[in-house]
């Protein structure tokens, strides 16, 4: 099926770019016709690249398939797959993997997504700034009209999804995404969930690849005639949740994902504005270990007049080494894709090393200067604490945040 040319290009550019939208559609027989109609019609006058529409009819058992046929016959650039099995990441993959186009994108049957965040969602995929593009309802300028048990539920997940795995994107399952086919080739050969999980793990999987994610606030309105189980759909991404970070564990989720060139040549993974990736993370984990250094002292101090010295120090530890560790997670190694479960399980251990450490010092200093005040115990912690920082950043840079390189990925 060719390629409809756009209706008005300024450009030379957009004659060479190829686009593809997926509609995953199943028993949609109601739906069908006004969505394609509706989509059709927008991309003939808005969008400045070659498109075409293919839906995707997954094991429907109505009328759903022969109304897609129907429009395939009637407007030109409609295309229809037909999938024996149900489930939307299913027929996404199956449509995206069989593309020639240059940008695969799909959206859902109901258009609750606005077609106006259509163009900015494929535009920097285009250019090649973007990898992926996703629209996102949660993101600054987002207008989103939904009851509020939709809105809970949507914003929870998102909050574990960052918690649990680390992810950066603010809204996993909007229906209306899209990717430069080369990119995300790679992670469709990764990627297992049939259903509704298929979006996050496609996020997931390109932000642990080293992919770009480019969000897009869009305005949505909820289908009240969704027939999507919520909280039958919620446990299920909760499973695949677990799944995907054993599989960042054991590193199943590397992909052979094109190489974006590096933003210097001085470092392929330098910070823009400072020297070198090293530098930057000694300064900030200096700077958020001063500030814990200087925590712990203060919350042992405050609590040593009821507690005994260890106990004390027990739990000034347990309390700085929390907050120490999200602060590094969050600014010094933010490009690492370590998620929190990993960041606070490897600081745990690491935390058992600094308290025996410190602790015994603490003891040492009792038994060598016995008439020594809560104060002076506090100066020995802290400069043991110096010793042990030192060592958990060792740690923390070369296993627990460690950043594989590309060849790495590829070559595993």
């Amino acid at each position: 099926m060719p390629f409809q040319p756009p209706a008005d290009v300024t450009g030379g550019t957009a004659e060479t770019v190829t686009v593809e939208i997926v509609v995953p559609v199943h028993n949609e027989e109601r739906a069908l016709a006004g969505c394609v109609r509706t989509l059709h019609g927008h991309l003939r006058k808005r969008l400045p690249f070659r498109w075409r529409i293919t839906v995707a009819d997954n094991a429907s058992t109505d009328r759903t398939l022969r109304v897609a046929r129907e429009l395939a016959a009637e407007l030109p650039g409609v295309g229809v797959v037909h999938l024996d099995r149900k489930g939307r990441g299913l027929a996404l993959r199956t449509a995206w993997n069989a593309s020639d186009a240059d940008i695969v994108a799909y959206m859902d049957v109901d258009l609750s997504t606005g077609l106006d965040g259509l163009l900015p969602l494929i535009a920097p995929l285009a250019s090649g700034h973007s990898d992926l593009a996703i629209g996102s309802r949660l993101a600054p300028g987002a207008r989103t009209v939904r009851g509020p048990r939709r809105e809970l539920i949507s914003r929870c997940y998102n909050t574990l999804l960052r918690a649990g795995l680390g992810a950066r994107f603010s809204d996993a399952q909007c229906g209306f995404k899209a990717a430069r086919a080369e990119a995300v080739r790679p992670l469709l050969a990764v990627t297992s969930d049939d259903s509704w999980f298929f979006d996050t793990e496609l996020l997931v999987l390109a932000e642990h690849n080293g992919l770009r994610i480019h969000e897009v606030p869009v305005d949505w309105v909820e289908d009240l005639d969704s027939r999507v189980d919520v909280v039958r759909t919620a446990v299920e991404d909760l499973r695949g949740m677990w799944r995907l970070a054993r599989m960042k564990a054991s590193g199943a989720a590397d992909a052979a994902v094109p190489r974006r060139p590096a933003p210097s040549a001085e470092h392929p993974d330098a910070v823009p504005g400072s020297g070198s990736l090293l530098l930057w993370e000694l300064g900030c984990f200096a700077l958020i270990g001063v500030f814990s250094t200087v925590g712990q002292a203060l919350v042992y101090w405050l609590l040593r007049p009821a507690l005994s010295a260890p106990l004390a120090n027990l739990v000034s530890l347990v309390i700085l080494t929390v907050l120490n560790t999200e602060a590094n997670r969050r600014l010094t190694f933010r490009g690492s894709t370590a998620g929190a479960g990993r960041a606070h399980l490897g600081a745990g251990a690491l935390f058992l090393v600094g308290y025996a450490v410190t602790s015994v010092a603490v003891l040492l200093f009792q038994r060598l200067v016995p008439d020594a005040s809560h104060a002076a115990e506090a100066v020995v912690l802290a400069a043991t604490s110096v010793l042990v920082t030192a060592l958990r950043f060792a740690v923390l840079r070369t296993a627990v945040f460690r950043r594989r390189s590309r060849s790495e990925r590829a070559s595993s």
